[in-house]
């Protein structure tokens, strides 16, 4: 049978999610816990990958499972005590055999937290700009995303990815107290795609990037048109999308 496991993370002690022979990874604890527990070699597929130092409150990975030894409600209490305090696991659902958490998504949500005044709790979380920006001129341009679907100028470069094609449904910044926050959904991302888009709007933030030269960065298919990529620490995954037909 096959499982969703749903689970958020503190990315800051990882380089990413995905099993990577450079550090310690998500993927790689989750999946040395399930087999130890369930004594037998499983094998975990994620939504997406997550780079290093990112953070996530929802990521949706799928393993399968002869479940005979105990519920899955039991399995997550053993595996939320056998995971370190910065992975829990928030759910384990069965779903359909063909279900595939990375290929069966519809949508991935991202949100990246600023903040202009110097937070003594919540700093590893947010970045912090020593300058004031201006959201009205970084909302102007975020409809601008809607329009293409190449995002050549916010991909990693040399990357492995097949194809810089993305459906964009949702962008837009919003400011609670001294922070801004920004909010974007997609059919799929790139690798360093959100962190490059935020970088670029920041520039738009402080005057210095209008519409038109926005999408001169866009059209142009270039990572070097582009902003410098904002640091991994204050991104977060926040929601991955199903259609209701994947589950039992």
């Amino acid at each position: 049978m096959r499982f969703f496991i749903t689970l958020s993370y503190n990315g800051e002690n990882y380089v990413g999610w995905q099993i990577q022979p450079n550090g310690l990874t998500v993927q790689e604890l989750l999946q040395n816990a399930l087999s130890t527990i369930l004594c037998e070699n499983i094998k975990v597929i994620g939504a997406g990958r997550t780079d290093t130092g990112v953070h996530a409150r929802k990521m949706v990975a799928h393993f399968d499972w002869i479940s005979e030894r105990f519920s899955e409600s039991q399995l997550k209490r053993k595996l939320n005590s056998f995971l370190p305090k910065d992975i829990a696991i928030q759910e384990i659902r069965e779903v359909q055999p063909d279900a595939h958490a990375r290929f069966s998504a519809t949508s991935r949500t991202y949100k990246y937290y600023i903040t202009t005044e110097k937070d003594a709790f919540f700093h590893p979380f947010k970045l912090r700009l020593f300058y004031p920006i201006d959201m009205e001129a970084m909302n102007r341009l975020c409809p601008i995303l809607k329009e293409y679907e190449d995002f050549t100028s916010f991909s990693k470069l040399h990357s492995a990815s097949k194809t810089n094609i993305c459906q964009i449904e949702e962008a837009h910044w919003e400011k609670t107290g001294n922070d801004y926050v920004f909010t974007i959904t997609a059919d799929r991302f790139l690798r360093n795609m959100v962190r490059a888009i935020v970088g670029t709007l920041i520039e738009a933030g402080r005057g210095q990037l209008d519409e038109q030269g926005f999408r001169d960065v866009i059209e142009g298919k270039n990572r070097h048109l582009a902003g410098n990529s904002a640091p991994g620490h204050a991104l977060f995954l926040e929601d991955v999308g199903y259609p209701e037909s994947v589950w039992l």
